[in-house]
């Protein structure tokens, strides 16, 4: 069970041992799921008026953008920026879930508060995440430039981009949109796992033995909290990617208009005036089936590798007292 839990499964779990997990299971989603991140910032970045009849922008649904990266840049191109994405998902990945088992033992053993209720999930899921999204922002940034900019390549590798952003704007541009990923992330990751916690309840517990149908219930589980999650903040996450391209014209001219903000609020405010606020949930289609998919993943393969963890070290424990 996510979340710390001394009873569980006879041995308790240690940060390290959740780290490890969670860098795994971040690892392995994030090779899966690449597709509907790529199709899902494409969208959030087009610029166009949502109240206009005829559609500006160059992708007008799922089936249409798939079709026109496919055939424009090949199949290849659903995993732009994958390296900066699994970097991102195994550093984030560790820390965020260290972090919560970290937390949640911290409460199970100086409060008075069950370690296993949704609002302790909620809190501790929150501050996992933020502390994850400080660490790991960086690759977020260069992740997103990657699977925003088309043919021909304005970065033509990991250490070109790098150096490219250090050079034209020092630092902080690696640091960009971090206020609206703040401010989303902590509710966002906090009802991943307080729904992840209610609705793993009221499946009840799986059979004795069952490692098959714990896992499932972990996919489902994960895939409505994720849905659930995603939908309520989605639009931080738009601003957060708008951000992100600020200064980053070259690579955009092919896909339409471009725009660059002031900041967070300068960004709320033109993208309710020139595009209404319905633009707001731009590539919500893409980012809900990504979010199922991503959530239920990431604790399927959690679940599975802490599993194995906790294998190992009971042989291990074995074999010495033999």
């Amino acid at each position: 069970m996510v979340g710390y839990d001394p009873l569980a499964q006879g041995v308790a779990l240690s940060p390290e041992e959740a780290a490890l997990a969670g860098s795994a299971a971040g690892m392995v989603t994030r090779a899966l799921v690449s597709p509907f991140d790529v199709i899902k910032i494409r969208f959030q970045l087009q610029i166009e008026r949502v109240s206009s009849r005829r559609p500006e922008g160059k992708y007008r649904g799922l089936v249409q953008a798939s079709r026109c990266i496919l055939s424009e840049e090949g199949p290849f191109a659903f995993w732009k920026g994958h390296i900066p994405a699994q970097l991102l998902s195994v550093g984030f990945g560790a820390v965020q879930f260290a972090s919560f088992e970290f937390l949640t033992e911290l409460v199970h053993k100086n409060t008075e508060f069950d370690s296993q209720m949704p609002g302790v999930h909620f809190v501790c899921g929150g501050l996992a995440a933020c502390s994850a999204t400080v660490a790991c922002q960086p690759l977020d940034t260069l992740r997103t430039r990657f699977a925003a900019q088309g043919e021909p390549k304005v970065y033509r590798n990991l250490r070109h981009a790098t150096s490219t952003m250090y050079r034209t704007g020092g630092v902080l541009t690696f640091y960009r949109g971090l206020a609206p990923t703040l401010i989303a992330v902590f509710p966002y990751a906090g009802m991943q796992f307080f729904f992840y916690n209610v609705f793993k309840k009221l499946l009840g517990l799986p059979s004795k033995g069952s490692n098959s149908e714990g896992y499932l219930r972990s996919l489902l589980c994960g895939s409505g909290a994720g849905v659930i999650s995603k939908t309520i903040t989605y639009p931080f996450d738009l601003f957060k990617k708008r951000l992100q391209v600020g200064g980053f014209d070259e690579a955009r001219v092919n896909f339409g208009q471009v725009r660059n903000y002031r900041g967070f609020v300068d960004c709320v405010s033109k993208i309710a005036k020139e595009e209404g606020p319905p633009a707001f949930f731009k590539g919500l289609s893409p980012s809900l089936l990504k979010a199922a998919l991503s959530t239920g993943f990431t604790f399927f393969w959690y679940e599975i590798f802490l599993n194995v963890l906790r294998t190992s070290r009971r042989a291990n424990e074995l074999s010495k007292d033999l």
